[in-house]
């Protein structure tokens, strides 16, 4: 199995935004604003190398096709996404501040009409 360092690796942007974009509906709002705020705390110039390793690990994961669920299985394909990035925001959570989450509801408004 990769380690977070390997995830931290794969992340992009666009492989971010592509995924999101994509599977929004699927996944469902809870991981995509968990994702939202973690995508959004990482762009806070801010926020630490630390903080922003953690993020971009958990961030590489949720978009990565090795999964230890795979996302196309009916159901419960993201609850390891949710698990990983539920982890990610309790460890950064001090950097997840009232902008970022003003930041995800507007993203989430868009997408869900929340």
């Amino acid at each position: 199995m990769s380690d977070a360092k390997d995830f931290e690796k794969r992340f992009s942007d666009n492989g971010f935004w592509d995924k999101v974009v994509k599977y929004a509906k699927t996944a469902g709002q809870g991981v995509i604003e968990k994702a939202l705020w973690l995508y959004y705390a990482a762009q806070n110039p801010q926020t630490p190398m630390w903080a922003k390793t953690t993020i971009y690990g958990a961030l590489g994961y949720f978009i990565s096709f090795i999964d230890a669920v795979p996302d196309i299985t009916p159901a419960v394909g993201y609850v390891d996404d949710l698990g990983v990035l539920a982890a990610a925001v309790a460890a950064v959570s001090m950097y997840i501040t009232d902008e970022v989450k003003a930041q995800a509801t507007q993203k989430l408004r868009d997408w869900f009409g929340v």
